[in-house]
Formats: C-alpha cells, sequence, structure tokens
C-alpha cells in the first residue's frame, strides 16, 4: 500500500512528475495484455475517462465507467454509495484512465481506502486500443 514513503509529506513541495514516480513505486502495474488477462480472471476494469473520450474512443466491453470525481465513493466496499461490483477490499481493480497518468493517482487513492490490489493501466486506454483488444463503440 503506498504510505508517507511514497507521497509527499504535509508542507513537502513536488512536482506532479515527481508524485507520479513515488506513487508508482507502490503499484503493480499492468500492461493492457496483462489487464485483459485479468479482468478475464475476475479483476474490475474501472473506466475513469470523461465522457468526451469515452464517446469519442469507445468503451472497454464489461468495464465499470465511474467518474474519476465519484471513483472512492463508487468503489469504498463500506461506503452508502457503492457500486454494486465493489464487493470487498480483497478485490482486484484496475484503473484505466486516457493515458495511464491520472489513474496512477486514482489507483493508490482506492489503496488508501483500503483496496490493497488497486492498481491502474500502463498507458491507459490507448494502450488498451493499440494492442488491439476488444473496444466498443
Amino acid at each position: 500500500m503506498a504510505t508517507g514513503s511514497t507521497t509527499a509529506a504535509a508542507g513537502e513541495r513536488v512536482g506532479i512528475d515527481e508524485l507520479l514516480e513515488r506513487v508508482r513505486e507502490g503499484l503493480d502495474r499492468v500492461e493492457a495484455r496483462e489487464a485483459f488477462e485479468a479482468a478475464e480472471d475476475g479483476a474490475l476494469l474501472v473506466d475513469i475517462r470523461y465522457q468526451a473520450l469515452r464517446e469519442r474512443d469507445g468503451l472497454i466491453p464489461g468495464a465499470l465507467v465511474v467518474e474519476r470525481n465519484e471513483l472512492e465513493w463508487r468503489l469504498d466496499p463500506q461506503g452508502s454509495h457503492r457500486a454494486a461490483e465493489a464487493t470487498s477490499h480483497d478485490l482486484r481493480v484496475v484503473v484505466i484512465c486516457n493515458e495511464g497518468y491520472a489513474s496512477s493517482l486514482a489507483a493508490v487513492s482506492l489503496r488508501q481506502l483500503g483496496l490493497h490490489r488497486a492498481t491502474d493501466l500502463v498507458g491507459g486506454f490507448q494502450a488498451w486500443k493499440a494492442e488491439g483488444l476488444p473496444v466498443a463503440p
């Protein structure tokens, strides 16, 4: 789990590139093919891209679409606003954004909620699409 050693300390100033580097140290990030296989084995793919990108590029079949600003509320297994798929803190979650940046920060946030198997997709949806994996209009 990402803890104080991988995030900025209170009052410490870091740029986003350094912050991403730090938080990614605590993630077992997956490549597109690995994410596809993980979903086949029961992992939950969560697409946090905003609507315009989903409309432009399509959707990953079976992925749960959750806007980034709702992610923690929808994936917290103890939350009153949780998605039906958010069944356990042991759930394997692969967060997907457009290019694999925002998803790293989102995955760390989910880990802070106790979803210890949360990670993200290296390269995001664009890597999934480039790999030729299924995309629905």
